[in-house]
């Protein structure tokens, strides 16, 4: 008989994880497997590409309000939902005002705490053969579906984000396993867990480099043009993700000013263009603004295919402030475009400086700097294409150590 797996996601908007999850959803053997997914909101551009042979559980109205606006929840009378929603945010200024904390990510599990007396359990007349949940909190595998074996997904870089380790430690306990991007997220994953050692197995995010380039055909490059033209000594810069503390999106501009005055001199310009949405755009709207860069940092907005922009693009930049494994800097190696990151506490782990791509400075003047070094390299550029066009970057048989914990 096929095992039975059960995999908890919270939606499929554009993301890292989410695109990891339809490349392991995409690599599963379903000859010998059955998969439900559960997601709490049906809802995102990635739900088109879940496979045909995967389950798609119903929608279950009171977790779908998880994540909803506040006021939408108030609106349509989940009033409990509201009332723990709010329990969570209080919870979480009263840590941030007691630890002296501006920013943590302590709040995801206090909320999760709250309002997990609230929801039903899921398809409760089964019992999985594994349950996997795949974006924290985890709160919702561990205590609302049935398996024999459960396991959890890391994708966070933990040296820089806040948790209270007290609050989330019982939780991550509760799991079979808990599973690691790459080794550096382990590494800082320990540092802050270190109890849970012996549980952590490494299992890279799955990605399929035909998968990339099939997508990356689908919209004519004349299209794309359209909305990032290729100018005479415009050098075309691009990222993608979410606006978000950690994608580091309002230095952008402030970069973009800076290599900008390095690059008049030589009668070049650079326009950075960014795909993407969330919940600091308006911060990114202001310091492009600020900084006088409306004509060169230009926000695209959600797109539901990057890989033709990816393929369009001059320079791939990855700005981030931390990262657990950034999933678009290896789909933009798998398009053999080149690479440059910031120097995240996570980016040696996928980036071999020179090699695949090229790590700069974090702090604005240094990533300016390195970036206008590196566009003014071209032989570099055309050896790290070289590079990326004689190597692999696909992994789809990461799925077999996920076979081998059932």
């Amino acid at each position: 008989m096929k095992k039975r797996i059960f995999i908890a996601m919270h939606y499929l908007e554009i993301g890292g994880a989410e695109t990891a999850l339809v490349g392991l959803l995409q690599a599963i053997d379903y000859s010998r497997y059955d998969v439900d997914l559960f997601l709490y909101a049906h809802r995102g551009e990635m739900m088109q590409f879940i496979p045909k042979e995967v389950n798609l559980l119903p929608e279950i109205n009171i977790y779908a309000q998880i994540e909803r606006p506040m006021k939408s929840v108030l609106m349509d009378r989940f009033f409990r939902m509201v009332i723990a929603r709010m329990k969570g945010k209080i919870q979480t200024w009263c840590y941030k005002k007691c630890r002296r904390k501006k920013e943590t990510e302590a709040g995801l599990q206090y909320t999760a705490d709250a309002v997990n007396p609230l929801l039903p359990t899921i398809n409760s007349t089964v019992e999985y053969d594994l349950a996997i949940s795949f974006l924290q909190p985890h709160n919702i595998v561990r205590d609302k579906v049935q398996a024999k074996k459960k396991v959890c997904w890391i994708h966070t870089d933990y040296s820089i984000v806040d948790v209270n380790v007290k609050n989330e430690l019982p939780v991550w306990s509760a799991f079979d396993n808990v599973i690691s991007i790459s080794d550096d997220v382990t590494k800082t994953f320990l540092h802050t867990f270190p109890s849970l050692e012996a549980k952590v197995v490494r299992i890279e995010n799955i990605l399929s480099p035909s998968f990339v380039r099939q997508r990356s055909e689908l919209i004519p490059q004349s299209d794309i043009e359209k909305e990032m033209p290729r100018e005479t000594n415009v050098i075309r810069l691009l990222s993608i993700g979410r606006f978000c503390e950690a994608k580091n999106y309002d230095n952008v501009p402030d970069i973009c000013r800076r290599i900008n005055v390095q690059c008049s001199m030589f009668n070049v310009q650079c326009k950075w263009y960014i795909i993407g949405y969330g919940g600091d755009e308006g911060l990114v709207r202001q310091k492009i603004k600020e900084f006088g860069m409306e004509n060169h940092v230009i926000i695209l907005g959600k797109r539901s295919n990057p890989y033709p922009y990816i393929k369009a693009c001059d320079i791939y930049v990855q700005p981030s402030r931390y990262e657990g494994k950034s999933v678009t800097v290896r789909e933009a190696q798998m398009l053999c475009k080149p690479v440059v990151v910031t120097n995240y506490a996570t980016a040696s782990s996928q980036i071999i400086d020179g090699k695949d791509g090229v790590i700069v400075p974090m702090d604005n003047q240094g990533c300016a700097e390195g970036i206008f070094r590196f566009i003014q390299e071209k032989t570099k550029q055309e050896e790290i294409i070289e590079y990326l066009h004689n190597h692999d970057y696909g992994n789809v048989s990461e799925v077999n150590k996920l076979y081998e914990l059932i």
